[in-house]
C-alpha cells in the first residue's frame, strides 16, 4: 500500500506566501523560501508552490524563485502558475522542480496535456483542478476561480488521466479556506474511479479531516496551506494523530 502524503502548498503573489478564503481576502504568510524549508525540516514529504501572481515576466520570475527553492529545499515540489507549453516546463524543471502543474492552460488547450507527458512523463504532470459544487454537481472553474465552465469536474479529470496527467490536484471551492474539512464526495469520486493518485485540497482545520479524507474518501495525498502556515497544526503531531489511527504514513 503506498503512503499517504502531507503537502503544504505556498500560493505565492509577489514573491510572498499568501492565503485566502473561498479564493478571496488574501492576506501574507510569510515568505515561501523559509516556509517551504521549515516544513521540508517538519516532515512535510511534498511541497506545492503556485505562484498566482499575473506578470509578463512570468517565466523567468518563476524560474528564478524555483532555482532559489531548489536550493533550500530537500523533498520533491510541484510548481503551477501561469505554464502553457513545453517550453516553461523544461525551464522550471531545468531550475529544480520535481513536477509541474497545469491547470486553466490545459482546460483550454487540452493537447498540453498530451504534450507535457509525452515529453517529460506522467509522473511530471499534475493536472490541478478548481472546483465548485452548484446546480446539483462539480463543476470546473479557471483563472484562480473567477470563471465557470459547464463542464464536470470528474469529466474533465478523466479525460486529462487519458491524455497523460500522471496526478490530479483537486481544490473545492466551497470548502476552501473554511477549515470545515474536506470534500469528500467529489475527492472520493476521483479516487476510485482514476488509476493515478488525486490530491485532495480545499477545507482542512482539523486533524480528523484528514483522517476522513485518507479513510472515507481515498484520497492518496491531503493538501493545506493556512493551518501549516499559521501554526495551528504541526506536522510531525498530525502524521503522529494519523499513524497510531493505521494510516500508512511516512515519518
Amino acid at each position: 500500500m503506498l503512503t499517504k502524503r502531507i503537502i503544504p502548498c505556498l500560493d505565492i503573489k509577489d514573491g510572498r506566501t499568501v492565503k485566502g478564503v473561498n479564493f478571496e481576502n488574501i492576506r501574507d504568510a510569510g515568505d515561501p523560501i523559509e516556509l517551504g524549508a521549515l516544513y521540508a525540516e517538519k516532515g512535510a514529504d511534498e511541497l506545492v508552490f503556485l505562484d498566482i501572481t499575473a506578470t509578463n515576466e512570468r517565466r523567468k520570475t518563476l524560474s528564478e524563485l524555483v532555482t532559489r527553492i531548489a536550493k533550500h529545499v530537500n523533498i520533491p515540489f510541484t510548481v503551477g502558475g501561469g505554464i502553457s507549453s513545453v517550453e516553461d516546463v523544461n525551464v522550471l524543471l531545468q531550475s529544480g522542480a520535481d513536477k509541474i502543474s497545469v491547470n486553466t492552460s490545459a482546460f483550454k488547450r487540452p493537447e498540453l496535456v498530451d504534450e507535457l507527458a509525452r515529453e517529460f512523463g506522467s509522473q511530471c504532470v499534475v493536472l490541478a483542478i478548481d472546483t465548485r459544487f452548484e446546480d446539483g454537481d462539480w463543476y470546473v472553474y479557471l483563472n484562480g476561480g473567477r470563471v465557470k465552465t459547464e463542464i464536470k469536474a470528474y469529466d474533465w479529470a478523466k479525460e486529462a488521466v487519458q491524455r497523460g496527467a500522471g496526478e490530479i490536484l483537486l481544490t473545492s471551492m466551497n470548502n476552501d479556506g473554511t477549515k470545515q474539512g474536506f470534500a469528500l464526495d467529489i475527492t472520493g469520486k476521483l479516487s476510485q474511479n482514476l488509476n493515478v493518485p488525486v490530491i485532495a485540497s480545499g477545507g482542512a482545520g482539523t486533524m480528523e479531516h484528514f483522517m476522513d479524507v485518507f479513510e472515507n474518501a481515498q484520497a492518496d495525498a491531503a493538501l493545506a496551506a493556512s493551518i501549516f502556515h499559521y501554526k495551528e497544526i504541526e506536522i510531525q503531531a498530525l502524521k503522529t494523530y494519523l499513524y497510531q489511527r493505521g494510516v500508512n504514513i511516512r515519518f
